[in-house]
């Protein structure tokens, strides 16, 4: 799975909210990038938050609407996702990492993934992940 890429809810929400000052530049890597956009459901279930607190149910309806359309590759947190997220909480647990970065962290190794879409690079950049020395993030 090299060419599929885990997408983080900033990604996402700058690539549906087009008032956002970094939609611009995560759609030119939608656009461009090769492969498959990998949407884990607690990722869907933040940026719906995000849509919810900027604009409320119309803007979480809007969304909603043009990301089914899109027919995204939706990939659900199992229980060893879960467990693998609570032990990365707890190993970097000075690092704050939250709970949905965790399980991306997670989702990669399981799947192999060494691309993050994601604008909150820190957690990502401090991680080190078991199946690659580090993520690829993009933009």
């Amino acid at each position: 799975m090299t060419s599929s890429v885990l997408i983080d809810s900033s990604f996402l929400y700058a690539l549906y909210d087009y008032s956002d000052r970094r939609h611009e530049l995560v759609e030119r890597v939608a656009r461009t990038r090769a492969g498959t956009f990998v949407i884990p459901n607690v990722v869907l279930t933040e940026t719906t938050f995000l849509f919810s607190r900027s604009g409320g149910v119309p803007a979480v309806a809007r969304f909603l609407h043009e990301f089914v359309n899109a027919e995204p590759r939706l990939q659900g947190v199992t229980i060893a996702v879960l467990q693998r997220a609570r032990d990365i909480m707890i190993a970097y647990h000075d690092s704050r990492f939250d709970f949905v970065d965790c399980c991306l962290m997670a989702l990669a190794e399981q799947l192999q993934i060494t691309q993050i879409g994601t604008l909150d690079r820190r957690d990502f950049a401090i991680y080190r992940p078991t199946h690659c020395d580090y993520f690829d993030l993009l933009p």
